[in-house]
């Protein structure tokens, strides 16, 4: 799955499943389609997690299915001004998604109204992304159960630990934590500042830290988040650049996160009052080379450009009555070529 926002929407009206849903397109595109079309909304859509999914094609292979998807009138591509402040603006990338091939204008349509959609809705704020708290992580032989995912339902859960490790004890005599000093490290672990420490180990071996080092860490941590800074920056900052060797973890990020602390922006996300608000727009990006523009623009899903060089996107796209009539004739044949 992607991250909140991002990922897998699917287009209304569409028809049901069939099995003859995207006959008509090549193997490859339809082995593709088949499996997008099951992908839960706010999947991940990238070409790299998609070839994770799909072992029979490659990343290549796989852009090049979505390209082809875009003109049959599958997909497009599509960037959003999720946040912008005075100086900044934050893109949310999805990826609109239709069983049931659909025109040019019909795409236009639909996208003019999620433009108008999103220029009615009310801007959230950008202090709400810079400070929300990443997801919970777990090793991967032990994931958790999914009433356990959200941040919010972590905190009463390390303390029924240690009765797990004594299950010959009665719950109601179950006696204290021998390690007292790792209740604080719980109740730290519930910020931003000390998951974001935490999960470090987890992406970079050499990052490994204990509870008490992130305990230890999370003020300096905190201070960056409160200088306006997201979860993703600070961990870019922490891990760019590593020795092949880190002898001392907590002593590395001790000094990267003094040595490269941000400075404070007072007015960071709270625009002066005569300034006008930023339109929040809504950009289709081109299938094949990321190009954004209007949806007018971009026939197909693709820019001019590359649509010039693709083979399959001819001037005018087929509507779907004429594949659905294509599908008729189709029919018809076999039902003629069938032995008496």
């Amino acid at each position: 799955m992607a991250k909140p926002g991002y990922g897998k929407r699917s287009a209304p009206d569409q028809r049901p499943r069939t099995r003859d849903d995207f006959a008509l397109l090549p193997t490859r595109e339809r082995y593709v389609a088949g499996f997008v079309d099951h992908l839960p909304d706010g999947a991940a859509m990238s070409v790299k997690q998609l070839a994770k999914q799909l072992p029979l094609y490659g990343q290549q292979a796989i852009s090049t299915s979505l390209t082809a998807l875009s003109v049959a009138g599958h997909l497009r591509r599509v960037r959003c001004a999720a946040v912008g402040t005075e100086d900044e603006t934050r893109w949310v990338f999805r990826t609109f998604w239709s069983r049931t091939a659909r025109d040019n204008e019909w795409w236009n349509t639909y996208l003019a109204t999620e433009q108008a959609t999103l220029a009615a809705a009310p801007e959230p704020k950008a202090s709400a992304l810079y400070t929300a708290p990443p997801p919970p992580w777990a090793p991967a032989e032990n994931p958790p159960p999914a009433p356990e995912r959200p941040a919010t339902e972590q905190a009463p859960e390390p303390a029924a630990v240690p009765q797990q490790r004594h299950p010959a004890q009665a719950p109601d005599t179950v006696p204290a934590p021998p390690a007292p000093e790792t209740a604080p490290a719980v109740k730290a672990g519930m910020s931003p500042a000390y998951l974001a420490l935490a999960r470090l180990g987890r992406d970079d071996h050499r990052l490994t830290l204990s509870a008490d080092d992130c305990a230890a860490l999370e003020a300096q941590a905190a201070e960056w988040l409160a200088r306006g800074v997201s979860v993703d920056y600070l961990t870019s900052a922490l891990t760019a650049g590593l020795p092949a060797k880190v002898d001392s973890p907590v002593g590395l990020l001790r000094r990267r996160l003094n040595d490269k602390l941000p400075p404070r922006l007072p007015t960071a996300g709270s625009p002066s009052p005569g300034a006008p608000a930023p339109a929040r727009r809504l950009l289709v990006e081109c299938s094949e080379c990321g190009r954004p523009g209007p949806p007018q623009a971009l026939p197909d899903g693709l820019c001019r450009l590359c649509r010039t060089a693709h083979p399959g996107a001819a001037e005018h796209s087929p509507r779907p009555s004429e594949i659905a009539d294509v599908k008729a004739h189709m029919t018809n044949l076999r039902d003629l070529l069938k032995p008496v």
